[in-house]
């Protein structure tokens, strides 16, 4: 099995139409895929849906488009499901950007759908999201949750991130 993936891989301008088409997509796929998971008992805590697309927003199109999504997303499914909830927008918002961030910087320096690259930038945005999540409601507890309910989240979007990102790889 080849673990890594040529791709093209994209860096989209505020200035491009593009950028916001993808990131209106990115955004639907993002308000669609919680609604879904949260038809399963705790299926936005343990599948974590709210980030996928926003990973692969990031990972593919750049952080503009990735960005565009991470802020987006989270703000809009709380407008119209009231989900997440205020309480918990702020650590997800920091979370999601922080996504965005780690998945644009590692498909920029690695230049390929790599299953390493991605499982680092899920660990990296999880981690140092948890850190500022602690630090927001002083509770680690709390703040670990994604890593007490949400590992299968995690590992759909490690490996169901990356057959995604693999299969789009050439577009």
């Amino acid at each position: 099995m080849k673990m890594e993936t040529s791709a093209k891989l994209y860096s989209l301008n505020y200035s491009n139409v593009k950028t916001y088409l993808f990131a209106l997509l990115f955004v639907a796929g993002n308000i669609a895929l919680p609604q879904l998971c949260h038809l399963v008992p705790f299926g936005g805590p343990t599948l974590l849906p709210l980030y996928f697309f926003t990973l692969i927003a990031s990972y593919k199109y750049g952080f503009r488009v990735g960005l565009l999504t991470a802020i987006l997303s989270p703000v809009i499914n709380h407008l119209l499901f009231a989900m997440p909830a205020a309480a918990v927008l702020p650590a997800i918002l920091i979370k999601s950007t922080l996504l965005a961030g780690t998945a644009a910087i590692a498909a920029r320096t690695v230049k390929s759908v790599s299953l390493l690259a991605v499982l680092g930038v899920v660990l990296s945005y999880q981690i140092i999201g948890t850190a500022f999540e602690w630090i927001l409601v002083g509770d680690f507890y709390v703040a670990a949750q994604d890593f007490r309910m949400g590992i299968p989240g995690m590992l759909i979007q490690w490996f169901g991130g990356y057959a995604l990102l693999k299969a789009i790889a050439k577009l």
